[in-house]
């Protein structure tokens, strides 16, 4: 059993479903905050739902999670200064990150023992739109996207305190725009997607020194006989690293890759129709399925992974709040 947490900007809501262990989803509750809502995070602990409003009053919303029901409970709210196109934790929960587009900047908060977020403590400016923020698996490092200079910052990452200091960057080639990154379970590659171009990069990672040097560039995730303008949202890794996923919002689709353990390079698979307009999507921790939104089709769609394969087999489709964009998954 588990529960799916969906972002709804559009209506400034979140929609609480249940995941039964027949694997059906049903919508369970809707918890309506206001405002325009993305991006979302969870607690390492698991205690914790934080969300981002992007308009005014532009804030990070704590909620809790009831354990036993799932459902969602608003317990503090802190003002944000600009609006945060992504937001995640460190990997100890005690300092909330988060990436601002418009703002070119990102923000360090401090989480109370209760896990709400207090105001912010540090402002970091960075080039044109910064787009993520993601801290290493050893929590020394904090990696962050800046999609207008094509760079991504490494910072060396204060555990006790929550100071981000410049330790090196990578840059990317002109016209690629980094969006969002992850890191291979192994923690030896960083994969970049490049929302300009429709690309993925891999990179090698060394926790020794928080540098980057690349593997592969330039991998395309766009579908067969794709026109338009690129437009590359988000990408998740399957929990054993096996497998890798691109969503493009111009052609509504998933891209497949599948992932080389030893070297950490990319091979396209194939592609799969999805909702409209795919802005977000998640894997559940068994790596069994992917949950898909559409922000123009207002529903969500579940996808069974082939174990054998990693080729994609639509389950069950559902419709949430108006804007669906951000999902989060606890089992």
């Amino acid at each position: 059993m588990a529960h799916v947490y969906v972002a709804n900007a559009d209506s400034g809501d979140i929609s609480v479903l249940h995941w039964t262990v027949q694997g059906e989803l049903r919508l369970q509750s809707t918890l309506n905050l206001g405002g325009n809502l993305m991006p979302m995070a969870l607690s390492p602990s698991r205690r914790m739902l934080y969300v981002a409003r992007r308009s005014d009053p532009m804030a990070l919303v704590s909620l809790a999670i009831d354990p036993q029901s799932g459902d969602l409970k608003r317990v503090g709210e802190s003002a944000l200064p600009a609006s945060m196109a992504y937001i995640g934790t460190d990997n100890t929960g005690q300092f909330l990150l988060a990436a601002s587009y418009p703002g070119h900047q990102l923000t360090v908060s401090p989480m109370a023992l209760d896990g709400t977020v207090g105001a912010v403590q540090q402002v970091v400016p960075t080039g044109p739109n910064a787009h993520a923020i993601l801290a290493s698996p050893c929590n020394a490092f904090v990696l962050a996207t800046s999609l207008g200079s094509g760079e991504l910052m490494v910072y060396a990452f204060n555990a006790e305190t929550g100071h981000l200091s410049l330790a090196s960057t990578w840059h990317a080639r002109a016209g690629a725009g980094p969006r969002h990154i992850r890191f291979a379970p192994s923690g030896r590659f960083v994969y970049v997607l490049n929302e300009l171009d429709g690309t993925v990069d891999v990179l090698a990672w060394d926790a020794q020194h928080g540098r980057l040097e690349g593997v592969q560039t330039r991998v395309n995730t766009l579908p067969p006989g794709f026109a338009g303008k690129p437009w590359a949202a988000d990408l998740h890794l399957t929990p054993d690293g096996g497998h890798l996923y691109t969503s493009e919002r111009t052609s509504s689709t998933l891209a497949h890759l599948t992932v080389d353990a030893s070297t950490g390079q990319l091979s396209l698979q194939g592609h799969t129709a999805v909702e409209t307009q795919p802005r977000g999507f998640a894997i559940d921790p068994a790596g069994r399925y992917l949950l898909v939104v559409g922000q123009l089709s207002h529903h969500l769609s579940c996808f069974a992974i082939q174990q054998d394969t990693g080729d994609l087999r639509m389950q069950q489709r559902i419709p949430v709040g108006q804007g669906p964009n951000w999902v989060e998954i606890l089992a």
